[in-house]
């Protein structure tokens, strides 16, 4: 039966010489001796029982075991980091970690947050933009506000059931859509290129409820995410189903027009996601969010 690690101060040299795959760089970076570093992970082997890395003249390789090892390691030590930087952030109570979405981020909540703030002037928020899936379980925020399938969570967590908007800029009509004394209809705005993210499915959903799927549509422009998507619309390249979320400041600022007679549902929605136990500061944020969704739905119903 193997000893158990005794040192663990010796996984932190592994780790870093693991990245560096050298022994002189891992030290420049611990403010150690190369030979320090060397002799430590010569005790590391000694400790786990095989070998981490194969000595050549004039250079050092990663055994086999040695990458394996290397991947734990360094997730190991990353959550630790986390882990600690949240306890410190818990140490004080003026300060709130936000994950959500690039899009979100931009074009919903920073728009916002200046009426949280004037309610909680002394909160320090950060946000954290950023699509990859966060988990506040695990310390990387206090609350992450998801973007996913509506079908993939309870009622609980629901912030907002996306709908889809199919809107333009007033600036894209042409000279002849801006004399008319009607605003432009549906036959009329199918008329410039459609944008889309993604896939155009729901430009293709809308076309084949209005019975319009067999006509010749310009599908030009695609977008990798909802907030570049709202920008090409207000920059007039064409005209977008949007989600209305994400489009919803751009409409009260008066840079998009909406077709009321346009509307799509849509699968998506916005999840509020927190750790098992939520403070009063997070309580606040949530009720926040959920008090500006409210606002938001009543001016979209006008």
């Amino acid at each position: 039966m193997q000893e158990p690690l005794r040192n663990l101060s010796l996984l932190v040299d592994f780790e870093c010489a693991a990245r560096w795959c050298s022994f002189k760089l891992a030290a420049h970076e611990l403010h150690k001796t190369p030979a320090a570093v060397s002799q430590n992970i010569r005790q590391l082997e000694q400790q786990l029982g095989f070998a981490l890395f194969t000595r050549h003249a004039r250079h050092l390789s990663m055994t086999e075991k040695g990458v394996d090892f290397a991947s734990t390691v360094s997730q190991l030590l990353r959550d630790l980091h986390i882990k600690v930087a949240a306890l410190r952030e818990d140490s004080a109570n003026d300060s709130l970690r936000i994950s959500c979405t690039h899009s979100f981020a931009m074009k919903w909540l920073v728009p916002r947050l200046h009426r949280y703030t004037q309610k909680y002037p002394d909160m320090d928020i950060r946000i954290d933009s950023n699509d990859a899936v966060v988990d506040p379980t695990q310390g990387q925020c206090d609350i992450a506000i998801r973007h996913q399938l509506h079908a993939q969570g309870s009622e609980a967590s629901l912030l907002w059931r996306e709908q889809l908007l199919l809107a333009y800029s007033p600036a894209m009509l042409t000279d002849k859509d801006r004399r008319a004394r009607q605003p432009p209809d549906l036959q009329r705005l199918l008329r410039y290129p459609l944008l889309y993210e993604g896939s155009p499915e729901n430009w293709i959903r809308l076309l084949q409820s209005h019975g319009l799927l067999g006509k010749s549509h310009d599908f030009a422009q695609n977008y990798s995410h909802a907030g570049l998507l709202v920008q090409a619309t207000v920059a007039a390249q064409g005209v977008a189903l949007l989600p209305a979320a994400i489009a919803c400041e751009d409409i009260q600022q008066g840079r998009l027009h909406v077709l009321q007679s346009a509307g799509l549902s849509s699968r998506y929605c916005y999840r509020i996601v927190t750790a098992s136990s939520t403070t009063a500061k997070v309580g606040h944020f949530i009720q926040w969010l959920h008090d500006e969704m409210t606002v938001m739905q009543n001016y979209l119903e006008q």
